[in-house]
């Protein structure tokens, strides 16, 4: 059984539980310092500040972040510590696309999920969902 950082699955319950990417950012910043600034980790970092930026109306920055994250995520295989990460990609670079034509096709904001396929990574965030009440 593969036991994975708390705050990696930490990131993983504010992503797709919580929907607070700000919170998404401060756990995965201190994984990301911990283990040396791993690309990977930054990229989903990224990603999730793509959304806080673009909840908050900042279409630039949403598009930068989303951009730069797509960059480091997009040369790694998938899965990968147990999540769909092409997945997470893909749907990022759909997301960059309906940012960088906002104007003309306005859309409301919508929030990505991150696809857990390792059942061990499963009842781990399960046990996150208990911990954070």
């Amino acid at each position: 059984m593969q036991g994975y950082d708390r705050l990696y699955v930490d990131f993983i319950y504010y992503f797709n539980i919580e929907r607070d990417y700000f919170e998404c950012h401060e756990v995965m910043e201190e994984l990301w310092l911990e283990e040396g600034r791993k690309p990977l980790y930054q990229g989903l970092l990224q990603i999730a500040v793509g959304l806080y930026h673009h909840w908050n109306g900042n279409v630039g920055g949403s598009i930068k972040l989303f951009s730069q994250g797509i960059d480091k995520l997009q040369h790694f295989a998938s899965p990968i510590l147990g999540i769909d990460l092409a997945k997470i990609v893909e749907e990022s670079r759909v997301y960059v696309q309906k940012l960088l034509n906002i104007t003309t096709e306005p859309f409301e904001f919508y929030d990505l999920n991150i696809s857990v396929l390792d059942p061990n990574l499963e009842e781990q965030l399960a046990a996150a969902i208990l911990r954070h009440g």
